[in-house]
This record gives structure tokens, sequence and C-alpha cells, in this order.
């Protein structure tokens, strides 16, 4: 947290940024009267330290709490008790991913709202002693007796608090209680958003020249006989708007589309009598370095197939751009600042910006691409909005999709879709009322990837659609589906232990004897499908390689290209990071198994065939948030007698399409951890051929059907299920992400 000194009865602050805690809500309890608690200053900021020691709240909330305080006091007045609880609860909850605090459902379920006390505090050293003291001390209970219009009174007779025109702290909005800065990232998201919907379009008249060469290239590009092809509506709705949202699961055609997109546009734009035949200057971007690989994997396959030569405008191959990048490198990220290089001041050289994997994408990100956009720069979103939010504050994509199953279109939407495509929008999405945003979202509402009879397709949708019912549940306990399998769903509680042992046998064989089949004789897109693998399979083709200090660098690249490819055909996902459950348990866990089973010669430090994720930038070495390396023992250093030596290096792909290979010493590298477990968050923008998904023996708020569904989704071909508690499973259904926020608001027409 840094903090600036105010002037003239003005406050400035700026907050640190840090990651969302995961913790866990209390069953509901009789209250307690605690109000001495807020009667003094010295009284709620003993409080809060309380709860610090405890590991239920951040220094950083207890540090705001009192930097109200301090700022109020050298104004002159003393802020009430309340007014620093608020506080420290609204630093709380961005830390868990909110962008504000909305007092109404703060005092009417506290306990769930907060999800404090955490199940698994940090461990703190207090005394059994000093947790028990705490039981009296919970915030539902501190809140019991407070009333909204007693929030509102300190609040708005507050110098630290303002309605957002001059500068404060807190800024509160209706009942919703921002930090600053998060309320303007808000408003400034919104703004962009909104302005952009209200710039006219030469598309909006279907007999323009622009229009009608726009109905020409969709009908070149889609050749599909469906009566409703929904990317051909989505391509034309995002054309039509300055800003414009195509969401879809898991093979829907989202790359497919937006490649046809920009084919259309640009043809449009070399028709159109203004740009005197000038192209779109276009960039594409992804949050993080995996998801602008796999976006450069895709894109390049997709744009090669485009019938560019049948489309109006002269449409060349180098007009459709394939290079993808992470959004912190294409606004131009500064060391040890939130700010980045290209701002209002210095806008982005580009006509149309293409964000895949937008649901990662946190509020204060999302702002400073709408500050660094051009006034008349087109934003188009591609991203699943039923994927979690992403780990920093707010969930943006899903706001924006909110409507989006129903559309909402209005019937001059409908109407002039029609008169583009060719095809009649469903009744069942027009909408009369239909808001300005709804517009401007595409839903894509068919998969290709999944057959009807894939059961990660089916369990996909039942997750999402909360609807696993027992004959769903029965399907995958007895393995009736060829893709998806239950390893333990046949005992409810199954002995912890044996449950992390199960785990890391199937990490090393994939178990495909408990596939339908073992896994044999399942085609694909006409191709036959190989059997599911573990780890060992990689390992195996480390130690097949045949390579020698004389073999050539190429030979090397080759090879460590397809070690990576073999890495990929299984992953572990956990929705835990601590614990036997998490992260941190299963890789050491996993690691002790392949080294008895002699695959790996080691589990600390470094060794070959380590897999690691880089988890955060580091622009020297051009490697991403989210890369995914092998560690290999290479020949290439020599001896004094000049005899080869082998060393440790860590192979990554280029990340640029070309199939190419970095080698990095693993001494420059800083940021990264093991990765034969990844949490769910981790895994989003990435694939696996198979994917395992583990869930713990308790419930607990990270436990989401968002997290079920993005696991699952992140399975290509394979998807097996460990569970700690079948219940649980069932449960972490039921759960839903809600984030407050008040963007969709702001989007609605007044």
């Amino acid at each position: 947290m840094s903090r600036t000194r105010h002037t003239e009865n003005q406050f400035a602050l700026d907050l640190g940024d840090d990651s969302p805690v995961n913790t866990t809500a209390t069953e509901p309890r009789k209250p307690v009267d605690n109000s001495q608690l807020l009667a003094s200053l010295n009284e709620t900021e003993t409080l809060l330290g309380q709860w610090q020691q405890a590991g239920w709240i951040r220094p950083l909330d207890t540090g705001f709490a009192r930097l109200i305080r301090e700022l109020s006091e050298e104004q002159g007045q003393s802020p009430q008790p309340l007014v620093l609880l608020l506080a420290a609860l609204t630093s709380h909850q961005v830390g868990r991913g909110h962008v504000c605090i909305d007092l109404a459902t703060l005092l009417a379920d506290a306990g769930h709202t907060l999800a404090l006390p955490p199940e698994e505090p940090a461990n703190t050293g207090l005394s059994e002693a000093e947790v028990a003291n705490l039981q009296g001390i919970y915030p539902q209970d501190l809140l019991a007796r407070v009333q909204l219009a007693d929030c509102l009174v300190g609040l708005q007779g507050s110098l630290a608090v303002s309605d957002g025109s001059e500068p404060a702290p807190l800024v509160l909005n209706g009942t919703r209680l921002y930090l600053r800065r998060f309320w303007r990232y808000e408003q400034r998201i919104a703004d962009g958003i909104q302005q952009r919907l209200a710039l006219p379009s030469t598309l909006a008249d279907p007999q323009s020249v622009a229009a009608q060469t726009l109905s020409t290239a969709l009908n070149t590009l889609f050749r599909s006989t469906e009566p409703v092809d929904y990317q051909k509506l989505a391509c034309a709705l995002a054309a039509r708007n300055r800003f414009a949202v195509i969401t879809g699961g898991p093979g829907t055609g989202k790359t497919t589309t937006v490649v046809n997109l920009l084919a259309a546009l640009q043809a449009v734009a070399g028709e159109t009598p203004e740009r005197a035949g000038r192209k779109y200057r276009i960039r594409l971007a992804a949050p993080t370095g995996k998801a602008a690989a796999r976006l450069n994997e895709s894109i390049g396959g997709a744009v090669s197939k485009l019938p560019l030569a049948d489309l109006p405008g002269s449409v060349q191959l180098d007009d459709i751009p394939t290079k993808v990048t992470t959004l912190h490198r294409l606004l131009g990220s500064r060391p040890d600042t939130r700010q980045f290089r290209h701002n209002q001041d210095n806008p982005l050289l580009v006509d149309i910006l293409v964000i895949d994997e937008a649901s990662m994408v946190d509020v204060d990100l999302m702002a400073s691409v709408f500050d660094a956009l051009p006034a008349n720069a087109q934003l188009i979103l591609l991203g699943d909005k039923d994927q979690l939010a992403s780990v920093d504050a707010g969930a943006v994509l899903g706001e924006l999709c909110q409507r989006a199953f129903d559309a909402h279109y209005t019937p001059d939407t409908a109407s002039w879709l029609a008169a583009i495509t060719g095809a009649r929008v469903p009744d069942g999405l027009v909408d009369n009322s239909g808001q300005a945003l709804d517009q401007a979202v595409a839903m894509l509402r068919k998969s290709y990837r999944f057959g009807q009879d894939s059961g990660i397709r089916e369990l996909a949708e039942a997750v999402n659609t909360s609807a696993l019912t027992s004959r769903v549940l029965g399907q995958i306990r007895g393995a009736e589906f060829e893709d998806v399998i239950w390893l333990n769903g046949d005992t409810p509680r199954p002995d912890p232990e044996q449950t992390l042992e199960l785990i890391c046998r199937h990490a090393i064989t994939g178990t495909p004897e408990s596939f339908r089949n073992a896994g044999q004789g399942r085609v694909v897109n006409g191709k036959a499908l190989p059997p599911p693998v573990g780890y060992r399979h990689y390992l195996e083709v480390i130690h097949s390689s045949g390579l020698t200090a004389d073999s050539p660098r190429e030979a090397w690249d080759a090879h460590a290209a397809e070690v990576l490819e073999a890495f990929n055909d299984f992953q572990v996902l956990c929705a835990l990071r601590k614990g036997p459950w998490g992260v941190e348990g299963l890789n050491q866990r996993i690691a002790q198994e392949l080294l008895a089973e002699k695959l790996i010669d080691k589990t600390d430090g470094w060794y070959a065939g380590r897999p690691v994720l880089v988890t955060g930038n580091d622009y020297n070495l051009g490697l991403m948030n989210g890369d995914i390396g092998i560690t290999f023992s290479v020949p290439w250093d020599k001896t004094a007698s000049g005899e080869p030596k082998d060393t440790l290096r860590v192979a990554f792909p280029s990340g640029d399409s070309t199939g190419g290979i970095r080698w990095i010493s693993p001494s420059r590298l800083q940021q990264l951890e093991t990765v034969y477990a990844m949490t769910v968050h981790k895994s989003q923008g990435s694939e696996f051929n198979h994917t395992c998904l583990v869930l713990p023996d308790r419930l607990s708020p990270v436990l989401t059907k968002e997290l079920v569904y993005t696991g699952i989704t992140r399975a290509k071909n394979w998807f097996s299920l460990i569970t700690g508690d079948a219940q649980v499973f069932k449960d972490s259904v039921g759960q839903q992400v809600v984030r407050a926020s008040g963007l969709a608001l702001r989007l609605v027409d007044n």
C-alpha cells in the first residue's frame, strides 16, 4: 500500500494488489451482542488486529482502516468506529475478488458475504484459548444489530468518503462501498463501453455499400446449411458495433468466428470509399502467455483456410494478423508500477483490438485497455462466460454476458441481422425492451468439438445448468461414457489417505483400464484416438531420445517439442493451493511416487523431467505467466578435459506458433512452481488431452460450479474425477461465483 498526503481537504490513496483469499463461510449461529466493540475507535482497531492475527483478514485491510483514521483526524474529524470497520471489510472483499461491498447484502448475511471466519485460517501461532475467544466476535455478530441507515449516515458524514466527485479513499454509490481506485476502474470501463455503443456505424443501413459488402463477405465465409448459423450472426453483430462480446463454451468455434469476422471487416474496409482501400490495423491479445500461445497455434491454421480470393475488398493474407501477444506486453508493462506506457496520452496504434479469454481479465487491466484505446477503436472480447472469473477483482465478462443466453435483441436488430445474414433470428431471442449492450453481445450455441454422445459435453452442461441429476452421476460412476470416469464415485466418503494414493497412481498411468473398453477403439474426427495416459508417458519420451553430445541442436529442439506435447497429454487440476488436497501437497506426493517408480531421480530442487509453471511475466526471458517448461539434462557443457558434461536446461515453447524451443538455465528462472498439479484458475486458457479434476473432502467457498465447469472443459478427449467426498462434488455445483460490482447496473439504459 502506498499513500499520498492530502492537500486542501483532499484524500489520495492507492492500494496494492492482492490475490483473492480462499475462505469459507460458517454455519448460522445465534447472534451475540458485541456492540461495545463499535463504541470507540481503539476498541474497533483492537478487534481488527485480533482478526488479522487470527488470519481472518490481511494486514493490508487493517492498515487501510488505520489510514482512514489518520487521514480523518488530520482533517479534524474523529471517524465513527463503524466507518473503520466497513473500510477494513471493503478492502477484505477486494482481496476476495469483489470490486465493492454491497452494504445491504452485507447486513443481510455477513457471514456468507465475507466468508469469515475462514474454515482454515492461516497458521498464526495463536493458542487454543485465543482462538476460542475469537468465537464471540464474528463479523455477523458484530453487525447483527447494525442497520443500513447507520452505515449510510456514518459513511456520508465521513471526510474519507465521497460520491466520486471529490477525491477520497472510499466512494459510496447507492449502497455500494468502493475503494476509490476500483470505483474509477469500473467507471472507466462503463464509460468506454457506452461511448463505443453510441458511435454511429456505417453498417447500420443494410442497403449501404458497407453493409452489402459485409453481407457478401459473410455469405462467402459461412457455408452452413443450418437454419441459424450463430457464428455468422455473431460476426454480423460484432462488425456493426465498436464494442462487442462473443461468448461460447469449448468447441463452439470462437477462434473460427473471430478469424472470419476480421476477414469480413477487412473486406468492408477495402470497399469503403472513406478508407480509400486502407485496411484496419488489427491486434490480437490474451491475458496470459499460455492463452496467447494457444490462440497463436489455432489462429494460424484458421487464417490459412480463409477463401480470400473470393472475398470483396482485395483482402490479402497479411491483412489478417496471426501473432498474439499478452495484454501486458501490448500495453507496455512498466516494472514496479501499475501504469502502462500506452494510455490516454499515448494510445495504441490500432483500429481493432481482439482480446481472447476475456473472462480472465480483471477490472484493473480492463480499465487500462480502455485507457489505451483510441476513441474510435473497435474492441472485441472473446471468452466463455461460464468459466471462472479473473483471479483479481472483478468479473467483467460475466457481467457483460448476464443476459446473453436469451439475447434480448430488439426487433430492429433482428431485422438488420436477417437482412445481412439471410437468417431469421429465433423469436425467443427477440425482446422489445432489449438494452443497448444486448445488441452487442453474441452467444455461440453449438459445440463442434464434442459429439452428442460425449460425456465431457454432457457433464459440463449438467454442471453449468446446475442439473447434476442422479442419472448423470450414475453414468459417470459406471463409466457409461467413453470419455469420462469417476474413479472413486462408488465410495461416498473414501478414506483420505487411500484417495490421495489413488490420485498419485492415476497421475502416473492415467488409469486407462478404468475407462470403457480400456480407452481403446475411440475415433474422433475420423482419427483413431490413443488411450489416456498419465505422467509416465512424457517421462518415457524423455528417456527414449537416444540423443548424444554430437546430436545437432535441431534434434534436441525436436525432442523437446515432442516431450512438451507429451506432457500436454495429461494434467491434474486442483481447487485449492494449500493442504494435502491442494497443488502444494499433491505436487510433492506425485513427485515422490514418480521417484519410487524410478521415473525421476529426485524430488527436490532441479532435476531432469521436472515440469515447471511460470507464475509471473518475465519480459527479459520472453516468458509469460502460465508458460510451462520441462527440465532436461543436456550434454552441452565441457569438463576441464574437454569431455561432454551434463547440465540442466528448461525447454519452453517459443510461443510464436513456429514450433521453436527456448532453452533457459534454471538459475535464470525466478517466479515458478512445479506443475504435476495446478489450480483450475491457472489452467484457464489451456487444454489437455486428459484432465483429472481433484475435489477435496470439505466444501469451501472456492468450490463453485464455475470452478468445476472450468476444470471439466479443460479436457479435450478424456476426463477423470477423483473426490474426497462425493457430496462435496454435488454441493459445489450448487455454489455460484457472485462478485459484488456495479458495472452491469451502470450499463442499463436509463
